[in-house]
């Protein structure tokens, strides 16, 4: 096994295997990779451009039975600071999301044990009604799982409600890393692997749109962020035609402050910049059949993430208006609608504002400066 016989297959669009993979992971230099993921997305994107999005992360409920180990973000039931978001709420954070430029909410939450698919049915279609232009790109599919046992009902079925209700677009929460092996000393009480693989399929068979995850730097294998990748590959080869299927893919690092990981186990994120470098340009070489590869700047940083645009990366993400779950693990970063240009432009990019299905829009002439206090 050489390292440039297998960068000439990545260049031709390959599937390259496990093997493979890690073989580069281990061997390639980062400039090679770099170089080769840059001319991939320029294959794949070539517009060039850096596209990023103004959205809000909202959450339907901190109440949570998984009981995940990196997060600090969740309540259990009946505890003191354990909410359910009410339309006063929606309503006042829409209407500001709207001001700020934005046209989506991330709608995610916990695994509440009393919140069926009546529940989210009735939000998704209220908003709605009441803010048309709003997109919702809500739940994922550990919490679509979670429906379906307390419905015992079907994926199918959960989803066509939900999309009939309003639900636009699915995210990849929840994947972490799509090993059982992982998922149990990480987050037993979420899907396992195959059920989420399983989801999204069924997502992509309804139309609806999604995007894939990928948690790293805890107690994954190298071996297994790679399996995790060839998953994620092999679901979006079996998309319809005419589907988007997975539109992105989003690698970012566990943050480990506080967790219960790093508390209980003392597994704690070492993750190098250059390690994330890597496995942005080994996402882009190993998914040649998603097209947007997105640079975790929540985790990362901004340095880090821009350097990721030269690797492979071609979307910064959202300026994320509010963001409760990662920022509780200790992610400490933050853009505005102006510094995120800026950054992109300083990367040598032309910054360009997307919405979900990464159309294009306009930036909007009444845009305002974002003022929560971070």
């Amino acid at each position: 096994m050489e390292v440039n016989e297998i960068l000439q297959q990545a260049l031709q669009l390959a599937h390259l295997n496990l093997e493979e993979g890690v073989y580069l992971y281990e061997n390639a230099s980062l400039a090679d990779l770099m170089f080769v993921a840059d001319a991939i997305r320029k294959k794949q994107v070539p517009h060039g451009k850096v596209t990023w999005q103004i959205d809000r992360n909202v959450n339907t409920t901190n109440v949570c039975i998984a009981n995940c180990k990196f997060c600090n973000f969740y309540r259990i039931p009946g505890h003191p600071e354990a909410y359910i978001t009410d339309m006063d709420t929606y309503r006042k954070k829409i209407r500001e999301t709207i001001q700020w430029g934005g046209d989506q909410l991330l709608l995610q939450g916990g695994h509440h044990p009393e919140l069926g698919l009546d529940f989210y049915v009735n939000t998704f279609r209220q908003i709605k009604n009441e803010f048309p232009a709003i997109r919702l790109h809500a739940l994922g599919p550990p919490e679509i799982a979670h429906i379906t046992k307390l419905e015992k009902s079907t994926h199918r079925e959960v989803l066509q409600a939900l999309q009939k209700a309003g639900l636009d677009s699915l995210p990849g929460a929840g994947a972490e890393i799509l090993n059982d092996r992982v998922r149990r000393l990480i987050s037993k009480g979420k899907c396992g692997a195959q059920e989420w693989l399983d989801i999204m399929e069924t997502a992509h068979q309804l139309q609806i749109t999604t995007s894939a995850t990928m948690m790293f730097g805890h107690v994954e294998t190298i071996e297994e962020r790679f399996d995790h990748l060839i998953k994620i590959r092999n679901v979006q080869d079996k998309k319809p035609k005419n589907a988007n299927g997975f539109l992105a893919f989003i690698p970012w690092t566990f943050q480990d402050v506080d967790t219960l990981l790093a508390k209980i186990r003392g597994v704690q994120n070492l993750t190098t910049p250059e390690e994330y470098i890597r496995m942005i340009a080994l996402s882009r070489i190993m998914l040649p059949n998603i097209k947007n590869i997105q640079a975790s700047w929540l985790t990362v940083g901004k340095q880090t993430a821009a350097i990721c645009l030269h690797a492979g990366a071609n979307d910064f993400g959202s300026i994320m208006l509010e963001e409760n779950v990662v920022s509780a693990a200790g992610a400490p970063h933050r853009f505005t609608y102006k510094s995120i240009q800026e950054a992109i432009r300083e990367a040598g990019f032309e910054p360009q504002l997307r919405n979900q299905l990464y159309e294009w829009r306009d930036i909007p002439a009444l845009i305002e400066e974002q003022v929560i206090d971070y």
